[in-house]
């Protein structure tokens, strides 16, 4: 927790919200036929001006500090509604 504490500091106040881990898990279709939910683990939201700009918050990211291509973190742009 210590390493991920320092990252959400590193980060700044481009840190919008720091997360949270998922819990229990359901993806339904929509013919209504349930499937294995995806194996993301929990989210965190930073600030960006791009989708370029907001990748470079990954480094230092404890999640990815083994090397080993164990574990992902995926980026996404949030849209306007």
């Amino acid at each position: 927790m210590a390493a991920f504490t320092a990252w959400m500091e590193k980060v700044g106040p481009a840190l919008v919200d720091g997360g949270s881990p998922f819990g229990a898990s359901a993806s339904v279709r929509d013919d209504g036929s349930e499937q294995t939910a995806s194996d993301l683990v929990g989210y965190t939201i930073v600030e960006a001006d791009d989708l370029a700009a907001a990748k470079t918050f990954t480094d230092g990211l404890p999640f990815l500090s083994s090397g080993d291509g164990e574990c992902t973190v995926e980026v996404f742009e949030l849209l306007p509604m």
